[in-house]
């Protein structure tokens, strides 16, 4: 079976976790071990996050005055290859010399015409005094919002169109690599009537990349591993209760958090009804039951009333 598995980011970075380079490691070393016996009897293709990662390097790029903040574009192709060196190492470590392992930078055209570009969300970057804001967005026509007592940038977030690299990504996948590919959403594009392609500043949310990959692959299962055990409603209450066998049409009758489990759910039901194949979301640790379908919340098209399990030991914040 062939199988795209996206890591949030937080189950590569946990929320209390500094954010050195040993965190991240050790992490990553859960990641790959979970990840490295599926490859034994399936293919796998494995996307990542890099929220926390492209904010430290943006950051990084603040305190030095001697050149122009890297664009969005550029970090995101360095997150890329930071999380993806990571995640290829450990399972280089673990599987048998002879399965190769490879990381594939990887870019996504958007439409430069998308709605979201007149509407910013995403939060980028450093935080700032009102002041401060206003100075930038007059010097480099930024957007700024409030988040919290502060101001950050936001960028738009536009939907994911083409995967540039999807070609050489399937021709790896056929041949028995387990490919690292489309890290952070992809590096996001703009392509010219000419066919010439060119950064641009935003945010492709990981999840809707992530399933673009797995409908283009021909996968039948898509898995988003996250930092809780599934899909819930009453998330955070005492009725909380674990969704796990549902379909995109009872999905959809119930709304999720738009910062962090409603997005997965939209990219799970996307994949469902797209392709006729299975998407799952849940906890990184389960992820054995989840492709054995006896865990997390899994997500298909057919017919019947959706299952519901009271399960009270999840953390406190729904995303991941």
């Amino acid at each position: 079976m062939r199988i795209v598995v996206a890591l949030g980011g937080n189950a590569l970075l946990q929320r209390s976790d500094p954010m050195t380079i040993e965190a991240q490691r050790r992490n990553v070393r859960i990641a790959a071990e979970a990840i490295a016996p599926l490859t034994v009897e399936h293919s796998v293709i494995v996307v990542h996050g890099n929220g926390p990662q492209v904010g430290l390097l943006a950051l990084q790029a603040d305190a030095y005055k001697g050149a122009e903040p890297y664009p969005l574009d550029v970090l995101d192709a360095g997150t890329q290859g930071i999380i993806g060196y990571l995640v290829q190492r450990e399972l280089r470590n673990i599987l048998p010399a002879d399965r190769p392992v490879v990381t594939v930078l990887t870019m996504i055209t958007v439409d430069e015409d998308d709605p979201a570009f007149a509407s910013p969300t995403k939060f980028v970057g450093p935080v700032y005094s009102k002041e401060r804001a206003g100075e930038l967005a007059a010097e480099k026509s930024w957007v700024f919002g409030q988040d919290g007592a502060v101001w950050r940038r936001v960028v738009a977030s536009p939907e994911p169109r083409r995967i540039v690299e999807i070609e050489p990504i399937r021709w790896l996948v056929d041949r028995g690599s387990v490919v690292v590919c489309a890290g952070g959403g992809g590096i996001p594009m703009t392509q010219g009537a000419a066919g010439s392609l060119a950064g641009v500043e935003a945010v492709i949310d990981k999840d809707f990349a992530s399933e673009l990959l797995a409908e283009h692959l021909g996968a039948e299962l898509f898995i988003m591993a996250t930092d809780v055990r599934g899909v819930y409603l009453d998330f955070g209450t005492p009725q909380q209760r674990r969704l796990t066998d549902v379909t995109p049409g009872e999905l959809a009758r119930h709304r999720f958090p738009a910062g962090s489990m409603g997005p997965k759910v939209e990219a799970a039901s996307r994949f469902a009804t797209n392709t006729g194949g299975r998407a799952a979301i849940g906890a990184l640790a389960d992820i054995a039951g989840i492709v054995a379908g006896v865990a997390g919340t899994s997500i298909a098209t057919r017919t019947g009333s959706p299952v519901a399990v009271a399960d009270a030991a999840t953390p406190t914040v729904e995303g991941g």
